[in-house]
């Protein structure tokens, strides 16, 4: 039986000061809101483009790099089929 009034917590995800945020209002938070980024990160990813969690999300060598990381779990020495 789902809850009554689900909430999402991403508490461990996020800096004190916004884990009462909504996911769209985070969206727009720069990265340094996600716990573990300090604020200078800002500047380093803004000179890449990257001044909001929406575009870290979005951020192409992101995705390539996960895609890698799952992708080296099939693979196989020879590059055989397993």
């Amino acid at each position: 039986r789902p809850p009554v009034n689900p909430q999402l917590n991403i508490n461990k995800a996020m800096d004190k000061a916004h884990e009462t945020k909504s996911l769209t209002e985070i969206l727009d938070l720069p990265p340094s809101a996600l716990q573990g980024l300090a604020e200078w990160t800002d500047k380093a990813l803004g000179e890449l483009g990257i001044t909001n969690i929406s575009k870290l999300a979005e951020f192409k060598y992101a995705h390539w790099a996960q895609s890698i990381c799952t992708l080296a779990d099939h693979e196989s020495a020879d590059f055989a089929s397993k």
